[in-house]
């Protein structure tokens, strides 16, 4: 797809070693790469580049900021040329909720850097801006994305929202991090060596352990993550920076922290999940979101748990029309439902989207570790996976002993050239004694390789382009005027939707979460008789409204049409007008003689 050509420097300071970000020197620039990572820092200036380079069709807005005062923005993309950003189809998308979750962040930014590159070039992302508005959030938690790239981490690290909490309940918070004792900038795993252990080296490759079995002698005891007891009270890294889950601190169905950890006090406690809600009330155009982040393969639907009940079944139909089609755009990824096939949920953010705001809404759960592969030679012989099908019918062989980390150390040798897995190195350890140090690093395990990146990138962008095109696309025809004599005028109007979202989700119709859309005829002395929807047109079967026949309260279904027909008296000019809170707005202007 071919892009814009416009490039605008900005130098950066800093560089992490590969497969981190970027190396010293290098530029940000428009279009954006998406073959290595980029810190919160660098979001937040990849934001203000694209703004700057299509400022016709963006504006740049601040969310709000952080625990510790970091501003989140919204990048919106319309083209104001063709409506207002309220009168047109709202498409929500976010990523890096959680702060570990670090390649949402990049889908975010590789659809907006598509959008706006390919707008004019392309004719039907061109349309697809002309016709609807994105509102695009990359990195919801700025406090855990910038700590993940500039300390020391795990993998999962950084999660959640830095509110500080006594982990320990010492009267002190925070105060007993991860400690990076080899200062290689990565909390990696500890271990001793221990006859008693219930571990000893594979065989196969003495780098990973596997569990003894009973009765076999050990060869190492696993002492957990890097760190020392930094508080002294016999427990190593036990309160790391407070947690506050902002995926589990929404004002729907939110649950207290014995029943769901990380809940935080009350819904909306976080500084920016209360931002981020107050944002999203103010554009009530929006019927279709996206929140991302990082690992399983899943685009995941609600109810987010069992006792909410099943959506209605028209709501569940459009469901399975998108999440059928993103699972074909993203092989391997699967179309599932939280509840029922991951885990329940309580206070997330997708579901008071869906139940309070009356869209529709994905999860996107990105990397999966299987992709990370290297080829058994008869599969490389027979043309890649699935040639060596296995008994359990899995279709790809992950070599005699099945196991997913020896696929992965071999993919780190031959294709990640070592950098995500750290050898291990004797270290003495102030309590423990002499131990060693080593195992995944913090950019490895839950998100993929940079050269991997941009496939991910795009497929999951293209996921959500696809769902944008088909949020509700309502066209007014007035298709019949006749005159009925001693001044009396029939007109018939169709409202017709080539979409398979309809203009109102059948869970807010069913929740009165927010008025239908209206069908009004107006003019200067004109009278509406009599009006309503059209049961049977063949028949000439009409459910007359009894009040106000002028005034239609309905609902377009999705791939799916609504005729009404008045009776007007009188001469002169007649406004037909179509008002959607999701739908946006059309009007036709007719004169009856």
């Amino acid at each position: 797809m071919k892009r814009s050509s416009a490039f605008i420097l900005i130098a950066l300071l800093g560089a992490l070693a590969l497969p981190g970000p970027v190396q010293a020197g290098t530029a940000l620039r428009v279009p954006l790469s998406f073959d290595y990572y980029y810190t919160y820092e660098m979001v937040v200036e990849a934001m203000r580049l694209l703004h700057r380079a299509y400022p016709r069709l963006t504006h740049l807005d601040l969310v709000g900021n952080s625990e510790e005062g970091r501003p989140v923005y919204c990048l919106t993309v319309n083209n104001p040329q063709t409506g207002a950003e309220l009168d047109k189809p709202g498409i929500y998308v976010d990523g890096n909720i959680h702060g570990n979750e670090i390649q949402a962040a990049e889908v975010a930014l590789y659809l907006l850097d598509s959008l706006l590159g390919s707008y004019g070039r392309n004719e039907e992302i061109t349309r697809l801006v002309d016709s609807r508005c994105f509102y695009v959030v990359p990195v919801v938690n700025a406090d855990g994305r910038h700590h993940f790239f500039a300390d020391a981490n795990t993998p999962s690290d950084n999660r959640g929202l830095r509110v500080p909490r006594d982990d320990d309940r010492d009267g002190l918070v925070d105060e007993d991090f991860p400690d990076d004792l080899d200062g290689d900038g990565n909390i990696c795993q500890m271990r001793k060596r221990d006859p008693f252990g219930k571990y000893k080296s594979d065989p196969d490759d003495p780098r990973l352990m596997v569990r003894v079995k009973p009765g076999e002698k050990g060869e190492w005891t696993l002492l957990g993550d890097e760190g020392l007891d930094n508080d002294g009270d016999g427990r190593v890294n036990e309160d790391a920076e407070g947690y506050l889950d902002g995926n589990r601190n929404w004002g729907f169905d939110w649950m207290p922290d014995y029943v769901e950890n990380g809940a935080g006090d009350y819904p909306f406690s976080g500084a920016i999940t209360a931002a981020l809600a107050a944002f999203i009330e103010k554009r009530p155009n929006i019927c279709m979101g996206w929140t991302f982040h990082n690992s399983g393969g899943m685009y995941l639907r609600g109810p987010s748990q069992k006792a909410q009940g099943e959506y209605p079944r028209q709501d569940v139909a459009v469901y399975d029309y998108l999440g059928r089609q993103a699972e074909r755009i993203t092989p391997g990824y699967r179309y599932m439902i939280s509840w029922k096939e991951l885990y329940p949920t309580y206070g997330d953010s997708m579901e008071w989207l869906v139940m309070t705001q009356g869209a529709y809404g994905f999860v996107g759960e990105l990397f999966q570790q299987k992709s990370e592969r290297f080829a058994s030679r008869q599969e490389s012989a027979a043309g890649g996976p699935g040639a060596t099908e296995t008994a359990e019918g899995e279709g790809f062989d992950f070599r005699p002993d099945r196991s997913l980390d020896k696929e992965r150390i071999r993919f780190n040798d031959h294709l990640a050239q070592g950098e995500l897995f750290k050898p291990w190195r004797e270290f003495d350890h102030p309590h423990y004694g002499r131990i060693e140090i080593g195992g995944w690093v913090k950019m490895s395990s839950r998100l993929p390789a940079p050269f991997m990146l941009k496939d991910l990138v795009h497929r999951n962008a293209s996921a959500v382009i696809f769902s944008a095109k088909n949020t509700p696309e309502v066209e007014l025809e007035v298709f019949e005027i006749k005159a009925l004599g001693d001044g009396l005028t029939r007109v018939r109007t169709r409202l017709a939707n080539a979409r398979a979202i309809p203009s109102m989700s059948y869970q807010a119709q069913k929740s009165k979460l927010h008025p239908k859309d209206t069908l009004t005829l107006d003019g200067a002395g004109l009278r509406v008789i009599a009006g309503g929807e059209i049961e049977d047109i063949h028949l000439h079967k009409v459910a007359y409204k009894e009040h106000r026949p002028e005034l239609q309260f309905l609902v377009v279904p999705g791939f799916g049409k609504v005729e009404h027909e008045f009776l007007v008296a009188g001469s002169g000019e007649l406004t037909v007008s179509y008002r959607s809170r999701h739908a946006g707005k059309r009007s036709r202007t007719l004169t009856l003689k």
